[in-house]
């Protein structure tokens, strides 16, 4: 079922920032709870991640209020992140098909920046990011396979 939730990038502290959201709304971490870079399969063009950096959030996810999923991941600037204040925010779009995926990501992308080219990724979505003309950012998953 499509869906549209929140995704936050911290530099190096998204465990102290989404254990503070999760004493605020209650609930528990979804799936598997906090994964770690350390739990991702290599991927090629990806530098190599220091002992700490491998401690460090990939993902994790919050549902709120109304079922409202708040997402987050460590982006420091060691990986190639360069984030600030206000670049940190995504919308995140679960998108029932590839081809409204598609759609969307080209609607959004045209006379913006594409960030990320919708590719399946090692997670099993089809996955992009962009920014759109007014300077919003956008990321794309659909769980749909080719």
């Amino acid at each position: 079922m499509a869906s549209v939730s929140t995704y936050l990038n911290f530099s190096r502290n998204t465990e102290e920032a989404f254990t503070f959201y999760k004493s605020v709304f209650g609930g528990e971490f979804f799936g598997d709870g906090i994964m770690r870079f350390r739990d991702m399969p290599p991927q090629e063009g990806m530098p190599p991640l220091s002992e700490e950096d491998q401690d460090l959030v990939v993902h994790v996810e919050l549902k709120i209020l109304g079922g409202h999923s708040l997402m987050g991941s460590d982006s420091p600037w060691d990986m190639g992140f360069n984030l600030s204040q206000g670049n940190n925010v995504h919308i995140n779009l679960q998108v029932d098909t590839r081809a409204e995926t598609d759609r969307l990501f080209h609607a959004l992308s045209q006379d913006g920046e594409v960030t990320m080219p919708m590719e399946d990724q090692f997670w099993g979505d089809y996955f992009g990011s962009c920014v759109d003309k007014f300077g919003v950012q956008w990321m794309f998953n659909c769980p749909e396979k080719a």
